[in-house]
């Protein structure tokens, strides 16, 4: 029996936070989680421990910027296990403060690297560190093991209990882990079960060249392996003000509390959801609105990062030709299940 519905107390915070509330709005229907990245966090280590490469005495080493970290700090506390996060300035001091307080030693790493930014240069020194520790320490490596996904089945599984698996799933890219997890457990049961991922200008992951990105929490300037770019139907890309915008508008409209990743992902959804009105449209929400408070919801802070300006929230997306040419604010790209190297060698047969 699903957590959710069992009458019993739940043992820890892990087991009480780890699935979403799932809302309805019509045919639109958001999950929202306190922070989504306890899920795999949770998964991965007990996984660890299950195979005896993660023993008691042993550090948990990793590099993240968000609730990653903090979903490794709540699950290795439970457990009494030592964490090392290896982070960089764009972390905000809220998060910093909890991931410490949760016994988390926090590295901030201030150089950024030439190739792969900040990203890489937190992989070095985890690496650098991972040298010192030897055997004595574990590297969750989220954005590649293959246990990130596959601990989105319990997700997926919640969707199918409650909607059925044939669903159109919009998610935000980060990892991989959440949107490529849930869809392929989904496609088990139905094939053509849909998949929408939402991604930042700026970003790698879809074809886009690396540059500097204010939406934070999805994105990357590195290709994960963890992103199966052939089980995506649709890619958009989402500028910072149009995010924060639906984010506003998401709390305002719907009372839905959420940080701008939700917000990218809620503006697609919303749009799918009026498009397609006999489809079941499921928007993942990775997390709650409470470090944002000083920044997606203080009107002076958007201002000042001249966020206010842009975010006219719009209603449809323009449809571009190749998601590398793609603009802001708000772009459109059928992807229909291919490889990253075929759609990017699609560009270059068109030229």
């Amino acid at each position: 029996m699903d957590a959710m519905c069992n009458c019993r107390p739940f043992v820890g915070y892990s087991d009480a936070y780890a699935l979403p509330r799932i809302i309805k709005h019509k045919n639109l229907y958001l999950a929202q989680f306190a922070f989504m990245k306890l899920l795999p966090a949770k998964y991965i280590i007990e996984q660890a421990l299950a195979r005896g490469i993660l023993m008691r005495g042993m550090k948990v080493l990793e590099t993240s910027s968000g609730t990653f970290a903090l979903g490794l700090a709540v699950v290795c506390r439970e457990r009494g296990i030592q964490l090392e996060v290896f982070t960089d300035p764009v972390m905000d001091k809220g998060l910093e403060s909890r991931l410490i307080s949760l016994g988390a030693e926090v590295f901030i790493i201030t150089e950024k690297a030439k190739s792969g930014g900040y990203q890489r240069s937190r992989l070095d020194a985890l690496q650098d560190r991972m040298k010192n520790l030897g055997h004595s320490c574990f590297w969750p490596r989220q954005y590649e093991t293959p246990d990130n996904p596959a601990a989105y089945k319990r997700f997926a599984d919640q969707i199918t209990g409650m909607l059925g698996a044939d669903v159109t799933l919009v998610g935000s890219v980060g990892s991989g882990g959440s949107t490529c997890g849930t869809i392929e457990r989904l496609r088990q049961k139905v094939p053509g079960a849909r998949l929408i991922g939402v991604d930042t200008f700026n970003s790698v992951i879809f074809g886009q060249q690396d540059g500097e990105r204010k939406l934070r929490g999805l994105g990357n300037s590195l290709v994960p392996k963890n992103v199966k770019h052939d089980l995506y139907d649709e890619v958009h890309l989402i500028s910072a003000p149009l995010a924060f915008a639906a984010t506003r508008t998401l709390h305002e409209r719907h009372t839905v509390f959420a940080g701008p990743t939700s917000g990218a992902s809620y503006i697609v959804g919303r749009w799918r959801a009026r498009q397609y009105p006999e489809e079941t449209v499921v928007v993942i929400c990775p997390d709650e609105g409470h470090r944002y408070i000083e920044a997606v919801y203080d009107q002076n802070c958007l201002q000042q990062n001249a966020c206010l300006n842009e975010s006219v929230l719009l209603d449809a997306p323009a449809t571009e030709n190749h998601p590398s040419t793609a603009l802001p604010p708000w772009n459109r790209y059928r992807w229909n299940r291919r490889s990253r190297e075929a759609v990017l060698n699609s560009l270059e047969d068109a030229s």
